[in-house]
């Protein structure tokens, strides 16, 4: 792994079942509408930093000009590749948030969902963003809100250690982010599912108290996020 590189405890270690906990997240679209509402990415140099497997490529891809997935995971980024193999418009390359290969002022809009990017700390990554910006261009974070909703409380139970939504805010609105803030739910298809996302999203303890209220045959759980950007 490439040095610096932010563990990702859950997508590193339960591959399969992220994957069907991204399919199940807003199935309304309104975080994408959130960021387009932002920065149109049609016609630009997309940058989606931390792409894990590629689940958001093809999205991407579908108008821009041109898309590079960044992941330091080389499990993760063999299957960006594989996902996007018949797009000659994306590439899928090794790198970190604090050390991307890419030329300065080379992209448009940098697109980061939870990865790297969760507030103080995050410093590093933010500087290298603004060398690959052009001017105008805009970086997007997408990120928990655990002051709000079903999953947010549950968030906020599990991690009591991180820093807190004020904090957060505060973090980002002296590095001159704007918020927008975007109330969606996870949808599935099984209890199952369900089941087994809430179980690599929380530590164990907290994964079984909040399983063990929820009704059985919930298979939707309302979910608050940030989207935080900024233009250069």
């Amino acid at each position: 792994m490439p040095d610096g590189t932010r563990p990702s405890p859950n997508i590193w270690h339960h591959t399969e079942t992220y994957e069907v906990e991204n399919r199940a997240f807003d199935p309304d679209g309104l975080v994408e509408a959130a960021i387009a509402s932002v920065q149109d990415w049609a016609d630009l140099d997309v940058l989606d930093l931390g792409c894990g497997t590629g689940f958001h490529l093809r999205r991407f891809a579908a108008t821009a000009r041109h898309v590079t997935g960044v992941e330091p995971h080389p499990d993760l980024r063999a299957l960006a590749t594989r996902r996007t193999r018949r797009l000659d418009h994306v590439a899928v390359l090794e790198g970190t948030a604090q050390s991307v290969p890419l030329a300065d002022s080379s992209v448009d809009l940098v697109h980061s969902r939870w990865a790297y990017f969760f507030g103080p700390g995050c410093e590093p990554g933010l500087v290298e963003v603004e060398r690959l910006l052009r001017p105008g261009g805009v970086h997007v974070v997408v990120d928990n809100d655990a002051s709000r909703s079903t999953f947010g409380g549950w968030f906020a139970r599990g991690f009591p250690d991180l820093p807190g939504p004020a904090e957060k805010r505060a973090f980002w609105e002296t590095a001159g982010y704007h918020r927008v803030p975007v109330l969606t739910r996870w949808s599935f298809e099984t209890r199952a599912d369900l089941e087994a996302v809430v179980s690599i999203e929380l530590p164990t303890p907290t994964a079984r108290e909040v399983l063990a209220d929820l009704p059985g045959t919930t298979l939707e759980v309302d979910y608050a996020v940030d989207v935080w950007w900024r233009r250069t």
